[in-house]
């Protein structure tokens, strides 16, 4: 299977070992197009205003939701992140939906938060997503 990973990039460590293993697996798999240069240090996705600049000079938007319409199916890294289990940023919440209108599967490594403690993991039950509890095994 073809899959993109998302996440925050915060996990841009974990979206390479995650993709090690799923190919390892068998799948094809696409990470965010800066995730070498943010483990590598050379881009600190953190620094909002630099980020923005390298967003917009490398079309990364644009660039990751063609990865998704690519691939088969994603698979969000939904680690903890800012004291929220299962915590999925604005990003990967727009890849969730692109993903979900071309009916690509959805898969989630963790459980999503109750929506009382996240509001928009309402939206993201509502799309059905396979939660893999962690194996990513299940990505089939």
């Amino acid at each position: 299977m073809k899959v993109m990973i998302c996440g925050s990039m915060t996990f841009a460590n974990e979206m390479l070992a995650t993709k090690n293993r799923l190919e390892e697996l068998g799948h094809q798999v696409k990470i965010p197009s800066d995730t070498q240069q943010i483990v590598d240090g050379l881009h600190d996705h953190d620094d909002l205003e630099g980020d923005y600049r390298h967003c917009i000079k490398n079309n990364i938007m644009k660039k990751h939701f063609k990865f998704v319409e690519e691939n088969d199916s994603i698979l969000v890294l939904n680690h903890a992140k800012n004291g929220l289990n299962g915590y999925i940023g604005a990003a990967s919440l727009m890849e969730i939906g692109l993903a979900y209108h071309l009916g690509k599967k959805i898969f989630l490594l963790n459980e999503i938060p109750d929506p009382k403690e996240a509001r928009w993991a309402h939206e993201v039950k509502i799309m059905q997503p396979m939660i893999l509890k962690g194996d990513l095994e299940m990505v089939k």
